[in-house]
C-alpha cells in the first residue's frame, strides 16, 4: 500500500525539492497563525511552528484506517546577530537586513514534524546551517528587494532563486536553507520505523503518476 506525505506548507521550494528526491506531496497549508509562538531560541521556536503546522492539518483530515498516511510540518528562522528573524514585514525591513547581514553570517533553522497518522506516532527534530552572505551593494540590495523575492521567505533570502547569487557559501545541508532537510527526513522516518523508499514514486515526462516505487 503506498505511503502518503502530506506536506503541511504552502512553500513551493519545499514541494519543488520533495518532487526532486522523487516524492509526490499533497499539499495542504495549516492556516497557523506564526505571530502566536514567542521565544528568545531560534530552534525552540521553528520546531513548535513546525509542530503546530503538522497538528492544525492532522485535525483537519479524514484518514481511513487502512490508509498509511503522514503530515509534515516545517518552519525555518534564522538567527543573526542575536536576533531571531522570520520573514520581513516590508521591503523597508527586508532592505534593513540585508544591509546589516552583507559580508556577515547567520545560523538558518528549519524545524520538521513529522506525524504518522495511523499510529499516532511522530518524529521531530531542527536542522541548521550556516550562511555567509556576500557583501552586496547599496544598488544590489535595491534591486533584490523590488523583485519581491526577500518578502516571502524566513531571513529575507533564498539559496535556490535570485538570492544564491548573493552567498558566498554555506556549512551544513542546503535543503535546510531552502525549508526541508532531505537528510533529517529520512531519519525522522527511520525513527517512525518508515524508509524513504517508501514514499518514491516514478513518473512519466508529462508529470502523471505510472508506478509507486516503495
Amino acid at each position: 500500500m503506498p505511503l502518503r506525505l502530506i506536506l503541511a506548507s504552502q512553500s513551493p521550494a519545499r514541494r519543488k525539492l520533495l518532487q526532486a528526491a522523487g516524492i509526490e506531496p499533497d499539499v495542504l497549508v495549516s492556516g497557523v497563525d506564526e505571530s502566536q509562538v514567542v521565544s528568545d531560541r531560534a530552534e525552540e521556536l521553528c520546531l513548535e511552528l513546525a509542530r503546530l503546522k503538522a497538528q492544525a492539518v492532522l485535525g483537519r483530515l479524514r484518514v481511513t484506517p487502512d490508509e498509511r498516511t503522514l503530515v509534515l510540518g516545517c518552519d525555518s528562522v534564522l538567527a543573526f546577530d542575536g536576533e531571531i528573524l522570520g520573514k520581513p514585514a516590508d521591503a523597508a525591513d527586508a532592505t534593513r537586513r540585508w544591509q546589516r547581514m552583507r559580508g556577515h553570517s547567520g545560523v538558518l533553522h528549519t524545524g520538521h514534524c513529522l506525524i504518522d497518522v495511523r499510529h499516532e506516532s511522530r518524529a521531530e527534530a531542527v536542522a541548521s546551517t550556516t550562511v555567509h552572505f556576500a557583501n552586496i551593494s547599496d544598488e544590489e540590495i535595491a534591486a533584490y528587494v523590488a523583485t519581491g523575492e526577500p518578502l516571502a521567505v524566513a531571513g529575507a533570502f533564498t539559496i535556490d532563486g535570485l538570492g544564491g547569487a548573493f552567498l558566498t557559501g554555506i556549512e551544513g545541508d542546503p535543503g535546510t536553507v531552502v525549508g526541508l532537510s532531505l537528510p533529517l527526513l529520512r531519519s525522522l522516518l527511520g525513527e517512525l520505523e518508515l524508509s524513504v523508499t517508501e514514499l518514491w514514486t516514478k513518473v512519466a515526462p508529462g508529470g502523471q503518476e505510472i508506478e509507486h516505487l516503495g
